[in-house]
């Protein structure tokens, strides 16, 4: 799956052309950098793969978030719908810019539930999230239906799915905005990074000056600068983005051998009694970094897992159901509310709500569903080894 899996020359080509100038910042310097500008450059590259106007480097996905929603203008008890099932960073995000988080249920996609969006929706919602799980998509098509009829803004989180397309589209580049992470393990790395897209010509400019503390970055001295905006240190370095520009260009090679895997162990593993796999509403815009799959009952899933603990071959192979990081049951700290800073009124009293709501569909979805990770580097036997471990594991669970 992670692009750190093919790590080369290229990678350290580029790292070391940052070196040899040792300017190691984005911005400015222009003499002493020597024409080499990774961060302008990597932008542009993303700008071509993603088939969009304009792509802003951030930090990290977490900051493209952030940066994302501020441009939008979401912000002080605006509402914002998202999925019981993402990670952390989401809501992470939503709450760092005053916002709301409104968590929905989700559907056989591993995705927001239309309907559940549908229901969600108040006076008060200012944009829907859906985010991308595991290299595969959302029913666009529907979101971007409600969000038309409820002239509600649209901001994809494709941080997991970089390179996963929607009918010929790339995810991200279908709302009013998308965001892509590039740390340590998502499809291509920056190390740690990310990036803000869109095709808005106005957004594009508030997401470039609120990554950089509201510069306007117009002229040729920094120190002289405007800034029309209040904004954030949410910086790449150049040294990140030279790693960014050596995957990138890796990247279809990176989504042919996940494809290959993933139906290979697909075969494997559909010889399981009752196995479902995920939904995913475009197979072939799938970036298959994971191949997610259901048993028929939350107790054969359990012993699966613990089966594949045992005989030390769990690892790849993902319980969401009761993992910390990524799904509700497990968001105790956000329930309670407890952050290292107050929080106001009104993200307090929807925060305490949430420990009394019940998300009853995704729990039985997830509590049997098991995702494994697409490894770049697997050769046909250890496909096969994994495969018939799994399968064997699921028989004996089942029995």
């Amino acid at each position: 799956m992670p692009g750190f899996e093919f790590w080369g020359d290229e990678e350290r080509k580029e790292v070391n052309e940052v070196l040899e100038t040792g300017i190691l910042m984005r911005y400015g310097f222009d003499g002493p950098r020597k024409g080499i500008w990774k961060a302008k450059e990597l932008e542009q590259q993303i700008c071509k793969q993603m088939g969009c106007k304009y792509a802003q480097l951030t930090s990290s996905g977490t900051s493209a978030l952030t940066t994302a929603l501020a441009a939008l203008g979401v912000g002080a008890g605006d509402e914002v719908i998202m999925p019981s099932f993402t990670f952390v960073a989401s809501f992470e995000a939503v709450l760092s810019v005053g916002a709301i988080p409104v968590l929905v249920d989700i559907n056989s996609t591993l995705t927001l539930d239309p309907d559940s969006v549908e229901k969600a929706i108040t006076s008060k919602t200012k944009c829907i999230m859906p985010v991308h799980m595991c290299g595969s998509m959302a029913d666009m098509d529907a979101l971007l239906q409600i969000c038309a009829k409820h002239q509600i803004l649209l901001l994809e989180d494709a941080c997991q799915s970089f390179g996963a397309t929607y009918h010929g589209k790339h995810l991200g580049t279908l709302g009013h905005a998308g965001t892509f992470s590039f740390d340590f393990v998502k499809t291509i790395t920056c190390g740690e990074g990310g990036a803000v897209v869109t095709n808005d010509e106005n957004f594009y400019k508030k997401a470039d000056q609120f990554s950089d503390h509201g510069h306007d970055h117009m002229g040729h001295d920094r120190g002289a600068e405007s800034h029309p905006f209040m904004g954030y240190n949410f910086r790449i370095s150049e040294l990140h983005a030279a790693v960014g520009l050596a995957q990138i260009n890796k990247l279809d090679r990176f989504l042919s051998i996940q494809r290959k895997n993933h139906t290979m162990l697909k075969n494997i593993l559909s010889e399981i009694p009752g196995i479902n796999f995920r939904n995913i509403p475009d197979e072939g815009g799938d970036s298959c970094t994971f191949l997610s799959w259901f048993l028929p009952t939350e107790e054969a899933t359990r012993k699966t897992v613990d089966i594949l603990k045992e005989e030390n071959k769990l690892a790849g192979n993902f319980y969401w159901y009761i993992n910390n990081w990524h799904f509700h049951k497990k968001w105790d700290h956000l329930k309670n509310g407890h952050a290292m800073y107050p929080l106001h009124e009104e993200q307090k009293k929807a925060l305490l709500e949430l420990k009394e709501k019940d998300f009853l569909p995704s729990d039985a979805l997830l509590s049997r569903c098991i995702s494994t990770a697409i490894s770049l580097g697997w050769k046909e036997s250890d496909i096969m080894e994994k495969g018939n471990a799994i399968v064997a594991a699921a028989r004996k669970a089942m029995a």
